[in-house]
């Protein structure tokens, strides 16, 4: 799923990092300071919302805009409470997530 929508965000101009779980994630977002976070709930080690309470409990990373990306029903009233700035529900079409992308950046 990483690669495939690195692919979809690559082909229409976006650099995209890709890390396999939160705590690589988390060395990214420190050393590259992207612009929008996209997340899943279910990752190993700890899931999203963990890993979203930490970016957002620290100075240098809560600006960042984070967009759940899961295939979780429920996760709208988590995400917002968090500070998420969207959530989408997989499967997503590319229209859609680039329409929320824009949107944030």
């Amino acid at each position: 799923m990483r690669d495939l929508l690195k692919l979809h965000l690559t082909s229409h101009g976006y650099v995209v990092l890709l890390a396999e779980d939160p705590v690589a994630a988390g060395h990214l977002v420190v050393e590259e300071k992207p612009d929008l976070i996209l997340v899943d709930v279910e990752m190993p080690y700890m899931d999203g919302y963990e890993f979203v309470t930490a970016l957002k409990a620290d100075p240098m990373t809560r600006d960042i805009p984070v967009v759940f990306l899961t295939t979780y029903e429920d996760v709208a009233d988590q995400a917002r409470r968090l500070g998420a700035s969207a959530y989408l529900n997989k499967p997503v079409t590319t229209t859609r997530l680039l329409e929320v992308l824009q949107v944030l950046l």
